[in-house]
């Protein structure tokens, strides 16, 4: 029989080990998604600039996994049934659209603005080890930055035209 304070602990990491998850999700998500984007996309830089932050999604979930798995779990290995809705409402929209570029970009603002919150919330809400929480955080600061640059390279999308 366990005891309160066992049991208690084994709470926490297994809310602790959720939390993870789900952030794994959202970047194997994220990184489909920007693949997706790229192959949309029209224009040569803004390809290479999906191509990158799809790769740093992958980054993130490689980072991720490794904190799961010095927990003693083992991590996801694909996205989130939401995602998979996300990537097919990027299907509809692209087809509506003529695979317009703006749109692509609207999207990835879309998707990064999710991560943010979730990022956010799971900052705010849970006590993550200081290690856990450093990843977190640096993963949080460059997304936010990604998102600052997707908003400038929709303003320039016209010049792209």
């Amino acid at each position: 029989m366990k005891t309160t304070r066992e049991e208690a602990k084994e709470n926490i990491h297994d809310d602790l080990v959720d939390n993870l998850q789900g952030l794994l999700e959202k970047n194997y998500d994220a990184e489909k998604g920007f693949t997706k984007a790229m192959k949309n996309a029209k224009d040569d830089r803004l390809k290479s600039f999906l191509k990158h932050q799809a790769a740093q999604r992958n980054r993130f979930a490689t980072e991720l996994d490794k904190e799961i798995r010095s927990l003693n779990e083992t991590p996801k290995e694909s996205g989130s049934t939401t995602g998979a809705l996300h990537r097919t409402w990027i299907d509809v929209k692209t087809a509506f659209t003529g695979d317009d570029d703006e749109a692509v970009l609207e999207e990835c603002i879309r998707g990064d603005k999710a991560s943010v919150e979730e990022y956010e919330e799971k900052l705010n809400d849970n006590r993550f080890p200081p290690q856990i929480s450093s990843v977190l955080t640096n993963q949080l600061s460059q997304i936010k930055s990604t998102l600052n640059t997707v908003k400038k390279l929709e303003d320039l999308e016209d010049n792209w035209s």
